[in-house]
C-alpha cells in the first residue's frame, strides 16, 4: 500500500480471506483510507479476470450498435425496475447533463419475488438488449462483485472495531445491488447541450461502490488538498464509500465527492460502477457506540455535517437524514432522470 495527501491508496485485500492477523492488517489500511479520502484501489481481490473480460467485450459490442438499435432497450420501457439504456446527455448530475451513455442494471429478480410483487421501485427484471452473451456476462459479473462486496464490507466492519458480520446482520444480508455500464464518447456534445463533464460532481448514495475502469482515465476525487486523478491501475477496482456509510459513522468515514472529466482521448471510455447498498427497506442509523470515537477525531459529527453542507454541490446534510435507504435513494435518482420519476413515485 502507498498513501500520501495527493494519491488514492492501493490496498491488497487478499488478507481478508486469510488469518485473523492478516485480516486486521488489511482492515487497518481500509480504515485509514476511509478516514482520509473515502477512496482506495483494491488489488488481490481474487476475481477471475475472464468474468470482467467477457463483460467488457460484450459491452463494447453493444455501444458500437447504431442508436436506433440501442433505443430498443431504452429505460422508459423498464418501468418501476428502472433498468435499460439511456443515450448520451440523457442523465443529469448536479443538474446538468452528463456526456455519457449507459445501461442501468441490477439484481435479476423474478416476477414472483416478494419485493417485485409489492411493486417496490428499482426491483425486478433487467431490460437486456438483444445481444448474444451480454445477459450471461452481466449476471456472472454481478454475482462475482456481490461476493467481493460482502468481503469488503467485512473489512470495513473490522476497521471500525465491529464484528465482521455487522453490516450483513443489519443491512446487507440481502443487499440492494445496482449496476451501471457507462460509455463516454470521445466526441463533442451537440450544440445546445449544456455539458461540462463526463459526470458532474457528486457523491454516491449507499454503502460501497466498486468501479472497474478501462485505461482511458478521467475519474477525479475531491480531497482536502484539491482534486486528484484516480488513474487506471491494471487488475484493480476503485472503491469508494457512500453517503449511508458516512452517516452511519458520523462523518468518521467520508463519502467523498468525485467527477469524471470529458473524454478527449480519441477513443471511447468504458467504466462499470457497481453499487453494494443497504436493503431498500432498511432504516439507516448511526452505529451505536461509534459517536464517542468519531468525536475524538478532527472531523466529528457536527463538524462533518457543517463541512459536508459547505462542500457538496447540493448543500445536502446526510447526517440530518432520517428514514429508509429506499427513501433516500428515490429522492436522489428521481433527480437523475426527471422524466422517469412518475414510474416510481
Amino acid at each position: 500500500m502507498y498513501f500520501d495527501a495527493h494519491a488514492v491508496p492501493v490496498i491488497d485485500v487478499s488478507g481478508l480471506l486469510d488469518a485473523a492477523s492478516a485480516r486486521a492488517a488489511v482492515a487497518a489500511q481500509i480504515g485509514e483510507a476511509c478516514r482520509a479520502q473515502g477512496f482506495f484501489y483494491v488489488t488481490g481481490h481474487g476475481m477471475d479476470p475472464r468474468i470482467c473480460d467477457r463483460l467488457v467485450a460484450a459491452s463494447r459490442r453493444f455501444f458500437a450498435l447504431d442508436q436506433a438499435t440501442k433505443m430498443h432497450a431504452r429505460m422508459s420501457l423498464g418501468g418501476r425496475a428502472w433498468r435499460g439504456y439511456f443515450p448520451a446527455g440523457g442523465e443529469l448530475t448536479s443538474g446538468r447533463p452528463d456526456w455519457k451513455e449507459g445501461l442501468y442494471l441490477g439484481s435479476e429478480l423474478p416476477d414472483d419475488h416478494p419485493l417485485v410483487r409489492a411493486r417496490t421501485p428499482l426491483h425486478g427484471r433487467n431490460l437486456f438488449p438483444s445481444l448474444p452473451g451480454l445477459r450471461e456476462a452481466v449476471l456472472a459479473y454481478i454475482d462475482a462483485l456481490t461476493r467481493l462486496g460482502h468481503t469488503l464490507m467485512e473489512g470495513i466492519a473490522l476497521s471500525l472495531g465491529l464484528d465482521a458480520t455487522y453490516f450483513a446482520d443489519r443491512y446487507t444480508a440481502d443487499p440492494l445491488i445496482l449496476f451501471r455500464i457507462f460509455n463516454y464518447p470521445s466526441r463533442p456534445a451537440p450544440v445546445g447541450q449544456d455539458v461540462q463533464w463526463g459526470v458532474g460532481e457528486h457523491s454516491d448514495y449507499g454503502l460501497l461502490t466498486i468501479l472497474w475502469q478501462d485505461d482511458v482515465g478521467g475519474l477525479q476525487v475531491k480531497t482536502r488538498e484539491g482534486w486528484v486523478e484516480a488513474r487506471p491501475l491494471p487488475q484493480s477496482f476503485v472503491c469508494n464509500i457512500g453517503d449511508m456509510l458516512d452517516r452511519m459513522t458520523g462523518g468518521l468515514y467520508r463519502s467523498t465527492p468525485h467527477r469524471v472529466a470529458l473524454n478527449s482521448s480519441g477513443r471511447d471510455r468504458l467504466s462499470m460502477p457497481f453499487f453494494f447498498d443497504p436493503h431498500f427497506e432498511a432504516r439507516v442509523r448511526p452505529i451505536a457506540g461509534l459517536a464517542a470515537s468519531a468525536a475524538a477525531q478532527p472531523h466529528n459529527t457536527l463538524v462533518a455535517a457543517a463541512q459536508d453542507r459547505a462542500a457538496r454541490w447540493d448543500g445536502a446534510n446526510i447526517h440530518a437524514f432520517d428514514g429508509t435507504y429506499g427513501d433516500y435513494l428515490l429522492g436522489k435518482v428521481s433527480k437523475v432522470f426527471p422524466e422517469l420519476r412518475r414510474e416510481v413515485l
